[in-house]
């Protein structure tokens, strides 16, 4: 005798073996994550969000990503928007590692822990955990490649970007650096923001300003892109060293064709899958390591392509 088993019921059992929306397994719960960065004008953030997206959607879980364009108070508004959206946690890049305050205060009032990235915030016991790359070993690696490759004597020209810690901390392991070598001297300093765009109007005034130069320090590759493109564009290039930060795939380019004397090689894909792996443990109740610090390693022509051209690393 043949059972006959009605459709509804055969659906309802089918529907039970699937795992629920947003959940990589049934019996995990589902998580919503907020995340906001200065900028996803610059190519590293969207390398550092895909490595927090890579985990997170391996688990089925969701990530909110915001951009607030370099306006700190846009990002402020950006997180409490994902605070009210009921996110699990936030990963956090700042606009301004200061002004960023109200913010955190908001995220702590509502219980929403903060994950750090690339950039530590001034007030770095309210957040969970900030993972970043050793950014004074940047500074101190360019500092000692500007010696080995220039000579016991140079003039230089950093190009900064002081409203956020990674950038200072850059900056300051440079400057800390070349004061041990005597015939090393600072010529001018100048906030270039970190972006390409506000990078080449202001290599443009120091040339016009007939500023006596030979090496140019950046605190990443859009702006050494950016002081690239002026002294071309004034045939100013010959004889001048630019180094950058990011290991970028346009950095790595211009290293391979000569036009960008060294960058040292962050791995924002290491970072974001860090700061999420830290993300599960601390929603898990685990302890997690509040500084986390991922290696750099400075490329130049002898090893760019080591690190291939096409991605990060």
């Amino acid at each position: 005798m043949k059972v006959r088993i009605p459709l509804i019921v055969l659906i309802l059992i089918l529907c039970s073996l699937l795992p629920l929306s947003g959940q990589g397994r049934a019996d995990e719960p589902s998580y919503l994550f907020g995340a906001t960065y200065m900028t996803m004008n610059n190519p590293f953030f969207v390398a550092l969000n895909d490595g927090i997206l890579e985990v997170l959607e391996s688990r089925g879980d969701k990530l909110i990503t915001l951009d607030p364009a370099l306006d700190m108070e846009k990002q402020i508004r950006q997180i409490n928007d994902l605070i009210d959206q009921g996110v699990d946690l936030i990963f956090l890049n700042p606009v301004d590692w200061q002004e960023v305050h109200p913010a955190l205060e908001a995220a702590e009032a509502a219980g929403i822990p903060v994950i750090n990235v690339d950039s530590p915030v001034f007030d770095d016991e309210m957040v969970a955990s900030v993972v970043t790359s050793d950014n004074y070993k940047a500074g101190v690696l360019i500092a000692h490649d500007v010696y080995e490759r220039v000579g016991p004597e140079a003039r230089i020209i950093i190009l900064e970007h002081p409203e956020t810690k990674s950038g200072i901390d850059r900056t300051r392991a440079f400057v800390d650096t070349v004061s041990i070598y005597p015939g090393f001297e600072i010529v001018g300093r100048y906030d270039a923001f970190g972006q390409l765009e506000s990078t080449m109007p202001v290599m443009e005034t120091i040339l016009h300003k007939g500023v006596d130069f030979d090496v140019v320090m950046c605190t990443n590759d859009p702006s050494a892109i950016g002081a690239i493109a002026a002294l071309l564009a004034a045939k100013q290039e010959e004889g001048i060293f630019v180094y950058g930060v990011d290991g970028s795939p346009n950095g790595k380019k211009m290293v391979k064709e000569g036009k960008l004397t060294a960058t040292v090689a962050q791995s924002p894909m290491s970072i974001g899958r860090t700061a999420a792996e830290k993300a599960y443990e601390l929603l898990e109740g685990k302890p997690v390591t509040h500084e986390i610090l991922v290696p750099v390693e400075l490329i130049d022509s002898t090893n760019v392509d080591l690190f291939g051209l096409d991605g990060w690393q």
